[in-house]
């Protein structure tokens, strides 16, 4: 991606010296970008929506790049005579705020376009252990709309604010890449507090106000915040001004006079939705608890983590450890089989002997040899005093992960969340939500 980095690069530079108003150098930077962006799709980019976003890049450079050279043109035609230049600079002055104007507008929505999803996640909805509330809701929201979009007509409108809530940990991101990867025909953008908040007065409501609009121009789209309780927070007499005006302006997009949002889908994440103003709790019409999984989710879980990573546990191993992980997350169990899938790395490490073993080949899983070292204990037939220093690289047998590997992790480690927690959650949900 040698020729993407460097249109990347370019392009940033040529901003940088647009808003410098060094606009000879930022004229060569922008011209520069295109052509490297134009080398990229042809030799390195080959999905679709990935082109298309370059495309739009290279076309709002060019246009730019188009204007500066009339401006360079301009300037050098000037007549240097003392009235004209008098009379010019007034001129240039507006044409230079124009042009500070259009720069600015222009990075924000440079800004905005590095939020666009380009390359999907690759994450499905059978990825996804249980949450069927959620997922169903989700479809609803935006793959039969994308699909069949002659049933949402009328009265009938699809949902234009979704709001996922629960413990840290229990898969609300993950459901959001799910979304990314199955609506394929969707613009997928993916913001934080830290795209849009700015410590300039009046660009954080500006960087909120582009990606609004830059959501409706690429419609279908689908916005996503996490953490969205960072922004949206209630307000109160301590809040500072800019906070409030970042609420304000999410408000009046969300659901302002004038602003027609169909095809917009606002997706909202947070671990705390009792903290949420009342105003844009409302503008989130679809409120979905994504609880801690049950005993069959964290026993497909523990299976999805696992992977085709070489191990030896049976269905009942997996089905014991689903039923002794009562209130783990999603996140915390995953955790527990990253521990479990470093304990064969230990084996390895701690051994102080080795012998020989039946193994497939590192070179083709096909061919199994038998001069494979492994560790093993001191008694064991054929053991051979040795450290993992003196095996080679090629000759190693790693051992598979058991179910004695997978309950040293488990005693080791604790969920997560509280009760104290949960208690507000499920408060929340019975005032405002549903089960996901």
């Amino acid at each position: 991606m040698a020729s993407l980095q460097k249109a990347i690069d370019q392009a940033t530079k040529a901003i940088e010296e647009d808003i410098n108003k060094n606009y000879t150098e930022a004229l060569k930077l922008y011209e520069s970008a295109v052509e490297y962006f134009l080398l990229a799709m042809k030799y390195e980019v080959s999905n679709e929506r990935s082109k298309g976003s370059i495309h739009g890049k290279c076309k709002q450079y060019l246009d730019r790049a188009e204007k500066l050279k009339c401006f360079i043109d301009k300037n050098k035609k000037k007549s240097v005579k003392a009235g004209e230049r008098n009379s010019g600079n007034a001129s240039s002055k507006d044409s230079d705020s124009d042009d500070d104007s259009d720069s600015a507008k222009k990075k924000m929505e440079a800004k905005m376009e590095a939020a666009i999803v380009a390359e999907k996640p690759n994450v499905r909805w059978d990825d996804v252990a249980g949450l069927e509330g959620a997922k169903t809701a989700l479809k609803e929201a935006v793959i039969l709309p994308i699909k069949f979009p002659h049933m949402f007509t009328g009265k009938r409108q699809t949902w234009r604010g979704i709001l996922l809530f629960g413990p840290p940990g229990t898969g609300k991101t993950y459901l959001a890449k799910a979304v990314a990867t199955e609506a394929n025909n969707s613009t997928f953008f993916n913001v934080s507090s830290a795209d849009l908040v700015s410590k300039w007065l009046g660009e954080s409501e500006q960087h909120i106000k582009t990606l609004f609009e830059m959501a409706r121009d690429h419609k279908p789209s689908i916005i996503f915040i996490d953490e969205v309780d960072s922004l949206c927070a209630s307000r109160s007499e301590q809040e500072s001004e800019s906070a409030r005006r970042i609420k304000t302006e999410f408000l009046v997009q969300m659901h302002g006079v004038g602003n027609q949002n169909d095809g917009v889908l606002v997706l909202g994440a947070t671990n705390i939705p009792w903290v949420l103003d009342a105003a844009i709790r409302r503008r989130f019409e679809k409120r979905i608890y994504i609880p801690l999984p049950g005993e069959h989710a964290r026993t497909f879980m523990f299976k999805l983590n696992l992977g085709d990573t070489s191990h030896s546990l049976t269905e009942d191993d997996f089905r014991y450890i689903g039923s002794k992980t009562e209130g783990y997350s999603g996140a915390d169990i995953s955790i527990v089989v990253r521990d479990a899938l470093m304990q064969p790395v230990r084996k390895v490490q701690t051994a102080t002997h080795f012998k020989y073993s039946r193994g497939p080949s590192r070179e083709d899983p096909n061919i199994f040899r038998d001069d494979l070292l492994t560790p093993c204990s001191p008694g064991d037939h054929g053991a051979m005093e040795m450290t993992w220093e003196q095996v080679r690289g090629e000759e190693l047998l790693e051992p598979v992960v058991s179910m004695r590997d997978m309950m040293l992790s488990l005693a080791d480690s604790k969920p997560s969340v509280n009760d104290h927690d949960l208690d507000k959650l499920r408060k929340f949900t019975e005032d405002f939500g549903l089960e996901g």
